[in-house]
């Protein structure tokens, strides 16, 4: 199953360029098949399919952008317990989520030197940048309610 669903991963990895917009939600599906993966499995076979999905996705997806964000933050479903359990864990919760996000997009920027990126982010400017990494928080907390959501409970 791990196998299969690792497959569906780097498939759903792949179709990051079809559109915009899935740069942001081909990662966030993968962190759900993930959380299946961890859920059933548990956490070490869940690590090596990250590891797997991850390396994959940066060798063959398309979208280097999806890639590296996922290889940056795909990994969460497993660490969530952890930090839900810690003192003020929506407080790590976050750190996590904006230590590693500027990390990659540093390393995007400067390192990796993405023209298509470098030059979107030139044109973007500062503000419009943070207001994208608010955005990005407002989407990745939406994504940790999601990823709390018992299958077949129904809301009332």
């Amino acid at each position: 199953m791990g196998g299969v669903l690792a497959a569906l991963a780097v498939a759903v990895m792949g179709m990051g360029t079809l559109i915009p917009v899935a740069t942001y939600v081909c990662p966030m599906l993968c962190m759900l098949l993930l959380q299946v993966v961890f859920k059933i499995c548990g956490s070490r076979m869940a690590w090596a399919w990250y590891g797997a999905v991850a390396l994959l996705a940066l060798i063959l997806a398309a979208d280097k952008e999806a890639a590296v964000v996922f290889a940056f933050l795909g990994y969460y479903p497993i660490l969530k317990p952890r930090l839900e359990r810690r003192r003020l864990g929506l407080l790590w919760k976050a750190l996590l989520f904006n230590g590693m996000t500027l990390l990659a997009y540093w390393l995007m920027l400067r390192v990796l030197g993405l023209e298509a990126l470098v030059e979107e982010f030139s044109e973007m400017g500062a503000v419009l940048g943070a207001i994208l990494l608010l955005l990005g928080n407002v989407t990745f907390f939406l994504l940790d309610r999601l990823l709390e959501r018992k299958p077949g409970r129904k809301r009332g």
